[in-house]
């Protein structure tokens, strides 16, 4: 079997890594400590002009839940454009309704909007509250893609629902498994599941080259938050499961 792996990036400089790793695409974000939400346009515009492999951008105004009012659904819609004339290949979206189902309209209206660009349904869809209705729903949506965990808070502790996911979808959707998914662990995940792609981070803490730091002052007011290191895709450990994959 052909395996594709997909690259969660939050930066310019992660994508390319993980191009030069032999990644398939990537999805870039901004503020994956929330999740990941959009990324600005010069980020998306700096990635494209810079990679050849896929780029999936994803659409999430803000962090916290996936119900999402008329001003935010407006932005999703006004960022979907400026992905379109970025030359984006895809786009990430996910909305739920407030009682935990798949808000297949306004969905299905976005995906719509987005084409040529393909889509992909992220995790929002860990949050519904049906997963059975909600594949379904997400296939009747006309999303190329599902991304899950299958509603564990790793793809590992998630395995078995993944597999009974692929096996309901068949060639309908592609089933795309996600969260926590590290060289450890992608071989289990991969015999389990059965799927074809996969996604992940693959990232590693580097120093800041700041020598003068300002201790005792917080820019984000997040204390777990480091601000003189940050995390980056690693090549190494991406190349590593790509390895893993192909002696499956």
């Amino acid at each position: 079997m052909k395996y594709e792996l997909e690259i969660c990036v939050d930066s310019v400089d992660s994508a390319l890594i993980a191009q030069s790793a032999g990644a398939s695409r990537v999805e870039l974000c901004a503020n994956l400590i929330e999740g990941g939400t959009t990324p600005g346009c010069g980020t998306i515009v700096a990635a494209r002009n810079n990679l050849s492999i896929g780029l999936n951008v994803i659409i999430r105004p803000r962090g916290g839940d996936f119900l999402y009012s008329d001003v935010e659904y407006d932005i999703m819609r006004r960022d979907i454009d400026i992905c379109g004339e970025c030359g984006a290949d895809g786009i990430v979206i996910g909305i739920l309704r407030s009682g935990g189902s798949i808000d297949v309209e306004r969905t299905a209206h976005l995906i719509d909007f987005a084409r040529p660009m393909n889509v992909t349904f992220h995790r929002a869809f860990d949050m519904c509250s049906d997963p059975i209705q909600g594949l379904e729903d997400v296939i009747s949506t006309g999303a190329e893609r599902l991304l899950t965990s299958g509603q564990k808070n790793s793809a590992k502790d998630g395995a078995e629902f993944i597999a009974k996911l692929v096996a309901l979808a068949g060639e309908r959707i592609i089933i795309m498994p996600g969260g926590g998914i590290n060289i450890s662990n992608i071989a289990f995940i991969a015999s389990s599941t059965k799927a074809r792609e996969y996604h992940l981070t693959g990232r590693k803490v580097i120093e800041s080259d700041m020598i003068f730091r300002r201790h005792g002052v917080s820019m984000g007011g997040i204390p777990e938050v480091a601000e003189f290191s940050r995390k980056v895709a690693d090549e190494d450990t991406i190349r590593k499961i790509i390895d893993i994959l192909k002696g499956l």
